[in-house]
């Protein structure tokens, strides 16, 4: 990757190979279904992270993330994930034509890591054409694309772990699905049918029906 910098009038050119952030440390300041911000050394760092992450982020008062940069012409834009291996997952979902970070990030959003692992590697077409906005031939080209390289790794079983969350907030749900993409109004709709029907599900279990059903 090519970077060019401006400083009053003299421009520096320099090399970037891959990430220039391994990972961020520091400090919780505001945690949402989509985003965390984390402050480290007086900076504070937004961070888009799957819903995942932030249940195992949920209660906690630090963390660390290990970051991957999407750098484009009008835009850059952090992700973070709790491990190197969920990373690499979301590095090898990207990998796959048709498949954007948003895209990748709602798939993680709807299965865990582990989930989804189980579902390339024993060719589960049906379970991962549930989520939102991915189709038949995406899922089959999913599986033939990852099944090898999913096979040759291992994703940390704790990124499954769940925590409860205040289920009485509609607002928090409908906030992470704007994050994710989708228009307020059909989110609000959505997350308020499902809190009526089903008043005891979790935040996270809201957000993943409510993808299923946008």
């Amino acid at each position: 990757m090519f970077v060019l910098l401006r400083k009053n009038d003299y421009f520096c050119n320099f090399i970037v190979y891959g990430n220039m952030i391994e990972y961020i440390k520091g400090e919780i300041v505001d945690l949402s279904p989509a985003a965390v911000v984390i402050d480290n050394g007086g900076m504070g760092y937004s961070i888009n992270i799957s819903l995942i992450t932030y249940s195992n982020l949920t209660g906690k008062k630090e963390c660390k993330l290990y970051i991957y940069e999407a750098i484009r012409d009008d835009a850059f834009i952090l992700y973070g994930f709790l491990t190197k291996e969920e990373r690499e997952l979301f590095l090898q979902l990207i990998s796959v034509s048709g498949i954007g970070a948003g895209t990748a990030r709602i798939i993680l959003s709807s299965l865990s890591p582990v989930e989804l692992r189980d579902a390339i590697l024993t060719e589960n077409v049906a379970l991962i054409k549930s989520v939102k906005g991915i189709g038949l031939k995406t899922a089959q080209r999913i599986i033939v694309d990852l099944k090898d390289k999913i096979g040759k790794s291992v994703v940390d079983s704790s990124l499954s772990s769940v925590i409860s969350v205040d289920k009485s907030e509609k607002t928090e749900a409908v906030s992470a699905l704007v994050m994710l993409g989708f228009q307020q109004n059909a989110a609000l709709k959505v997350v308020e049918k499902i809190v009526r029907e089903q008043p005891s599900l979790t935040l996270e279990q809201i957000i993943k029906l409510a993808l299923k059903m946008l």
